[in-house]
């Protein structure tokens, strides 16, 4: 994934905000070894986070999730709709720290990075994840954000901590696929809400994420969503109605047999799961019955992918850039494609559903 040069001349400022004084200098330590990064403050709560944002102005603010006085989703959204800021949320990898970072996500913050134990291999290997992560977020375009939530749906009939299986629904003969990186959770609970249960067609959702976060993304997004929305196994069989979401740190493959195939070769452009990776498949087993959109991000993941499904008949949509947090991956797509349609994040849903066949039902 490529990332844009930082500068001497107009170094990145952020604010690091942490409960734990050691977790504070480590994350500085990690993101001043960075030339053009430099930390113009701290703090160690929610409430003491908004005051020295709207104090110090920084390009970026990384968030610890569970805090103490204000919790780190709390104090996204008051920052976002004080002073919108990226925000990359730092979590630790249970449970509840990935279900909060994914509420952080909807609430303003672009992107979410596991927080380091301490162990040396650790933190280098978090350390890359999270100076790449802010350098990303720097760039990011952001609007103040009015409080809100998004009510649950009731899907009748299909409860959703059921496993998921075939259930007696059809296999797919058509296929959409959301590809999204940067500023892509918030911008899938746009999206993913808004695909009816009962297209004929499967959903796969391939978004760049680091592992332990996809499957809290997939656990939200089936709450509030007609679709029943799972992380992707081997194996998994495609069929109507069901959304399918990358794992992350493996690349999804869509397979002959009109199965899914978790694969861990080379990352693509920088990132594992990649959208051109899953393409390709697409485009050898779905071809003219599959369609895609490329959502926010940085890069240009996807853009060849979409480029040879455009090729092979299938339908390509593009956010455009007024929705964007980072209109990189989108841009691309609209130059590599021929008669990609671009639409804002709020027609996303319509536009792909537009392009699947008039019959509905899923069984």
């Amino acid at each position: 994934m490529a990332l844009p040069a930082t500068s001497a001349a107009k170094p990145i400022r952020v604010l690091v905000v942490d409960d734990s004084a050691f977790m504070r200098r480590a994350v500085e330590r990690i993101l001043t070894a960075v030339p053009g990064i430099t930390v113009i403050g701290t703090a160690e709560n929610g409430i003491e986070a908004v005051r020295r944002s709207l104090e110090l102005r920084p390009d970026v603010i990384t968030m610890d999730v569970e805090m103490p006085q204000m919790d780190g989703v709390t104090a996204v959204g008051e920052i976002m709709q004080a002073l919108p800021t990226p925000i990359v949320m730092v979590s630790t990898l249970t449970a509840t720290g990935t279900d909060t970072a994914i509420r952080a996500l909807e609430a303003g913050a672009v992107d979410c990075v596991g927080k380091p134990s301490g162990l040396s291999v650790d933190l280098a290997n978090v350390g890359a994840q999270l100076q790449e992560a802010v350098t990303r977020a720097s760039v990011a375009k952001l609007q103040r954000r009015r409080p809100g939530a998004v009510v649950p749906v009731h899907r009748p009939g299909l409860a959703a901590n059921i496993p998921l299986s075939t259930g007696g629904r059809l296999p797919a003969n058509n296929l959409l696929v959301i590809g999204s990186s940067t500023g892509g959770p918030p911008a899938l609970t746009e999206v993913v809400p808004h695909i009816p249960g009962d297209i004929p067609a499967a959903v796969v959702i391939v978004q760049h994420m680091p592992p332990g976060f996809t499957n809290a993304l997939a656990r939200r997004l089936d709450s509030i969503s007609p679709l029943h929305v799972v992380e992707a196994k081997e194996g998994d069989t495609l069929v109507n109605g069901q959304c399918y979401v990358a794992p992350g740190d493996f690349h999804l493959i869509v397979t002959k047999d009109k199965r899914l195939h978790l694969d861990q070769g080379p990352a693509i452009h920088g990132v594992r799961p990649s959208v051109d990776i899953t393409l390709e498949s697409v485009v050898t087993v779905y071809g003219r019955m599959a369609s895609v959109a490329i959502l926010t991000g940085m890069g240009r993941d996807g853009a060849d992918g979409a480029a040879k499904l455009e090729a092979a008949g299938g339908k390509v949509i593009a956010q455009d850039e007024a929705s964007c947090v980072v209109y990189g991956m989108p841009r691309v797509t609209m130059e590599r494609t021929q008669s990609a349609r671009q639409v804002p994040l709020t027609g996303v849903a319509a536009a792909l559903v537009a392009t699947l066949p008039l019959q509905r039902g899923t069984r």
